[in-house]
């Protein structure tokens, strides 16, 4: 991986993807039909560069997701991937992120493929597969502050911290000790627009989301922390796919898939992902 986040941090000219968090359900069932072919339906916020994002943009690996609005990422080429894999077409769902699982579990997505991480907890409601990506656990700080130069994460102690609702980025921060823990914002863009406006200290983020947000925002940057001096269980920085628990058959199918996208495919779509998300809030 350190090669890659070198790579990845020469990306430039990129922008946290600022958008709506409406979401558009698919119909119910587990597949719909486009023309000889059934259709995958894949649930993502398109909220959350560089693994999805809204743009008004038609592209080489964006798929529409309403009259005038196509939805691209990291996440996005997985899903085709798999999507081929299975000999189907992929349909994307943009989906709140709490909306996810019951989405799923109600037959309106037939997987979750939305930089979600394996937890004890998810796994009570769904099955993953193995991780298709393995992140690292960074904050996101003003570089005008006094904690620009932390090295460790007790530093920030008596600190404000948010994180995204609902994810690990939230739940790590009480690993801080003396920890101001801001209540969780509703979505990534809403937290680094508190960091900006100087209502919290630091963000907590996973890498490739933060190298994005960094490049494009010349007042902020981000902390990577040696081992022991950063957030405890950093094997669970990994995002895996989610499939309802009644759907082994499909878990397995989706398993096969991955097993044959190598770790170098997967490092060079999330470096092209970087690359292409968008210059501007659209």
């Amino acid at each position: 991986m350190k090669n890659f986040r070198n790579t990845l941090i020469l990306a430039s000219c990129l922008l946290l993807a600022g958008c709506s968090s409406s979401s558009t359900p698919a119909s119910s069932g587990s597949s719909t039909q486009s023309g000889d072919k059934s259709v995958l339906r894949v649930g993502m916020e398109c909220n959350y560069a560089p693994f999805n994002w809204t743009t008004t943009e038609a592209g080489e690996t964006a798929k529409q997701i309403s009259s005038v609005d196509f939805c691209d990422g990291y996440d996005v080429v997985i899903a085709t991937q798999v999507a081929e894999g299975l000999g189907m077409d992929v349909e994307i769902v943009k989906t709140d992120w709490d909306n996810l699982i019951p989405s799923l579990n109600n037959g309106e997505i037939d997987a979750i493929i939305a930089g979600m991480t394996d937890t004890p907890t998810r796994r009570e409601s769904v099955n993953f597969t193995t991780p298709y990506y393995v992140s690292e656990e960074v904050v996101i700080v003003r570089k005008d502050s006094d904690v620009s130069a932390i090295t460790s994460i007790q530093e920030l102690s008596g600190k404000k911290v948010v994180g995204q609702m609902g994810t690990l980025y939230d739940e790590i921060i009480d690993q801080i000790s003396g920890v101001i823990h801001v209540e969780a914002a509703t979505d990534f863009p809403a937290a680094i627009n508190a960091l900006q406006h100087g209502d919290v200290d630091a963000v907590t983020s996973e890498l490739p989301v933060a190298i994005g947000v960094t490049s494009a925002n010349s007042d902020l940057t981000f902390i990577q922390f040696e081992k022991g001096k950063g957030f405890a269980g950093e094997e669970d920085a990994t995002v895996s796919i989610a499939v309802s628990k009644d759907n082994s058959e499909l878990q397995a199918k989706i398993q096969t898939i991955l097993d044959t996208i190598s770790e170098e495919d997967r490092n060079n779509i999330m470096q092209a992902a970087v690359e292409r998300q968008p210059a501007v809030n659209e």
